[in-house]
């Protein structure tokens, strides 16, 4: 198993200092399946190649192998391309070979660690499920310029067509930590197999080699589950990681056409006018929107779902007329963020009866979400499937059924207000989806139909005359509750 890195960087010996391998000289690094070498088949000014070999030991393979595994039939476990062909057994040197390089650090060159070097990637016989098409997904989005040549099973019987195997060139200005990383996570996820058991530090082992880049690759899912060996639990629970939104980032986004108010208490000017101005943040605009509801509709019992790390919850804590407040979010260490934001474990002990945190899904039926007055969906919806809607409105509307829900997502319409934002994207990495004012209303007008809703429709922002709000609130009644008012 063969693969090799080169840069054209000047000079490209520095290379040799950012991998922490000198080029002067062959080192090895033992693996639990044989030997690594490492080498440079060129190193001058101009360009600069390192080689990793791995030499596998199969027989040591067999005397070590844990049953079960994907080699476990008696045969598969001498008879097999392992070998010759990368997968997982070569991530793991590379690994160990380059584990310093891998976490960005260099002594010798520290200005070069977080530089765009150009590099080129080779890797002769790559083992692919899913062939060329499947190199492309996951290295294309990434930032290479990918050439993957299918490897033919018999070049003498070319009738028999191509193998699972590619010949694989990547080429692009990058991080060298990025790069490792990079070839680190694909290597056993494109052969969709891997030589050791599976156990729950894999999870972090993916999300320190995936930080930066897997959060917003279009095959997150896909690349998760065959990394984690296809072990459903720990799948759930490294996209649950991967999907958290990251509050700081999208209110950054929000904040950006935020109208300017007077700030409290700034200098005047001589005719009294205040002088300083300061954006009020969207966010805010949507927590006292959200709030100004609950008010308005007595609600005294309220449930935040989607809750992600507690963004309204301190609002919902201040205001003493809400008794009981329930915070759910599908992911656990949400909620742990959200649980320091509150200090809960410093609240009195009237406030801290007041608040719970509860772990649970929104697209699966929960008896400990009914009985409340009011639910709030705070920028959620758009972080599911359009397939998964039909399931979150039966848990909301028909289960839960609270006599209030409120939804607030954003206004795609006002995207362009947005400087900083591509044309076509999405306000939020996870976004699946994002509505026009005319989408939201004939999707909020068919649930309020189906469940006994009436609905009203409200902006929240700086409202454009032609694009609209920012974000959009519906506001769900049942109609049963509006006959006894």
């Amino acid at each position: 198993m063969l693969v090799t890195l080169s840069t054209t960087h000047v000079p490209a010996t520095d290379l040799g200092f950012l991998l922490h391998k000198n080029p002067a000289r062959a080192q090895q690094v033992e693996v639990s399946t044989g030997t690594a070498h490492v080498f440079y088949p060129e190193a001058d000014e101009r360009r600069c190649t390192v080689a990793l070999l791995l030499e596998v030991d199969p027989i040591g393979m067999v005397r070590t192998a844990r049953s079960g595994g994907a080699e476990g039939a008696a045969l598969a476990q001498y008879v097999n391309d392992r070998p010759y062909a990368a997968s997982s057994l070569l991530a793991v040197a590379l690994g160990k070979a380059f584990s310093s390089a891998r976490r960005g650090v260099s002594k010798e060159r520290p200005d070069l660690v977080d530089a765009a070097l150009p590099l080129e990637v080779h890797v002769p016989a790559l083992s692919c499920r899913g062939g060329v098409e499947m190199a492309q997904r996951f290295f294309g989005p990434l930032g290479w310029h990918v050439e993957a040549t299918p490897v033919p099973l018999d070049e003498t019987l070319p009738g028999w067509g191509a193998s699972r195997y590619v010949d694989l060139r990547l080429a692009g200005e990058l991080r060298l930590a990025d790069a490792l990383n990079h070839l680190y996570v694909a290597l056993p996820v494109l052969d969709d197999a891997k030589h050791y058991w599976v156990g729950t530090d894999e999870v972090e082992k993916l999300l320190r080699a995936g930080s930066g880049w897997l959060a917003t690759h279009p095959d997150r899912e896909l690349i998760t589950r065959r990394y984690l060996g296809h072990r459903t639990a720990l799948t759930r629970r490294a996209i649950e990681r991967l999907a958290e939104v990251d509050d700081a980032e999208a209110e950054a986004l929000d904040d950006a056409t935020a109208p300017p108010v007077p700030a409290v208490g700034g200098p005047s000017t001589a005719n009294g006018d205040d002088a300083v101005y300061r954006p009020v943040p969207l966010a805010l605009q949507r927590h006292g929107a959200v709030l100004a509801v609950l008010r308005s509709a007595g609600a005294q019992r309220v449930i935040d779902l989607g809750c992600g790390a507690g963004a309204l919850l301190p609002a919902l804590l201040a205001e003493s007329a809400f008794t009981e407040i329930l915070g759910v979010d599908v992911s656990a260490r949400a909620l742990e963020v959200a649980a320091r934001k509150l200090r809960l474990d410093r609240l009195p002990e009237r406030q801290r009866a007041r608040i719970r945190l509860l772990q649970s899904g929104l697209t699966y039926t929960d008896a400990r979400l009914r009985g409340f007055d009011a639910a709030v969906l705070m920028e959620v919806v758009e972080h599911l499937d359009l397939d998964r809607l039909p399931a979150l409105e039966h848990v909301v509307f028909a289960a839960a059924a609270p006599t209030t829900v409120v939804v607030t997502t954003p206004n795609v319409e006002y995207n362009v207000r947005y400087p900083d934002l591509p044309p076509g994207a999405f306000r939020h990495r996870d976004h699946r989806f994002e509505w026009t004012r005319q989408q939201f209303t004939d999707w909020a007008a068919a649930v309020g139909d189906r469940h006994g809703y009436a609905v009203r429709l409200l902006g929240v922002g700086d409202e454009d005359p032609d694009l609209g709000a920012p974000s959009q609130m519906a506001v769900f009644t049942r109609r049963s509750a509006e006959v006894a008012a």
